[in-house]
């Protein structure tokens, strides 16, 4: 794992890969439990025996935003920022859903640090974010996404 004392430390790694995370395991309560808190209740979700007799590999799949909301999980174990006062998620540039996880599959995180700019009392951090599908070609999720910290 990286670490980094303070957040402007994170300069020095503009343009590099922060690091890979663990796999995580994407189950039907997860999935459920996403439905429960979004209120996406889409069959293909959720109907486990609807899915076994009419989706492509008889499974449900994760919502892409499941999938996208494990970014702060998995980031966690791929650097650290020793000395901030907060982390804040900005929100992001583009994603893309590029492969649909099913359930009981697992994903990752790889992490490139593409941007670093000054903000008031800190910086605010630029990455590519691939969430890699274990056992696929493509990724389950791409995205460029934004993060601010905080001296």
């Amino acid at each position: 794992m990286l670490e980094v004392d303070r957040p402007a430390d994170m300069k020095a790694h503009i343009g590099k890969t922060l690091g890979t995370s663990e796999w995580v395991t994407i189950d039907q309560p997860m999935i459920n439990a996403f439905a429960e808190a979004t209120g996406d209740w889409q069959w293909i979700h959720i109907d486990v025996e609807r899915a076994r007799k009419e989706m492509p590999g008889g499974k449900t799949i994760a919502h892409g935003f499941l999938t996208l909301s494990l970014l702060p999980r998995l980031m966690g174990g791929i650097y650290r920022i020793r000395n901030t006062s907060r982390g804040i998620n900005y929100g992001s540039n583009k994603v893309r859903f590029t492969a649909p996880v099913p359930v009981g599959s697992r994903v990752r995180l790889h992490q490139v640090l593409k941007a670093v700019e000054d903000i008031q009392g800190g910086i605010r951090m630029i990455c590519d974010c691939t969430i890699e599908l274990e056992g696929s070609d493509k990724p389950a999720a791409v995205a460029e996404f934004l993060l601010l910290s905080f001296d």
